[in-house]
């Protein structure tokens, strides 16, 4: 079965405000099951236009994932981020099928 993920790219305008999400994301990704893939960390976009940082969160499947954004736990924490930043997320499935070359 394919994972789930979340692919996030996040412009930081309040660090203060953001942090009361940091705090309480922690709460859905554990019931959840999400692990970071990517957490901030050094980028170079390549092509187009980038933001600050960048998430990658994985999830035991793609209804997992879909279930924690849906989540009251996750809908707490984004509630506590009030507007502290500009974000673009989505959910996505992974791909288990061949690979170049396989």
């Amino acid at each position: 079965m394919a994972k789930g993920y979340w692919i996030g790219r996040v412009d930081v305008h309040d660090p203060d405000t953001y942090k009361n999400y940091v705090a309480k994301n922690a709460a859905a990704f554990s019931k959840y099951g999400g692990r970071f893939l990517v957490r901030g960390g050094a980028f170079e976009a390549v092509k187009g236009e980038a933001r600050s940082r960048n998430v990658v969160i994985e999830f035991p499947d793609y209804e997992t994932a879909l279930a924690c954004w849906n989540s009251p736990e996750y809908q707490e924490a984004l509630a506590a981020q009030a507007g502290s930043a500009t974000v673009e997320l989505i959910v996505i499935e992974g791909y288990d099928g061949p690979q170049p070359g396989a």
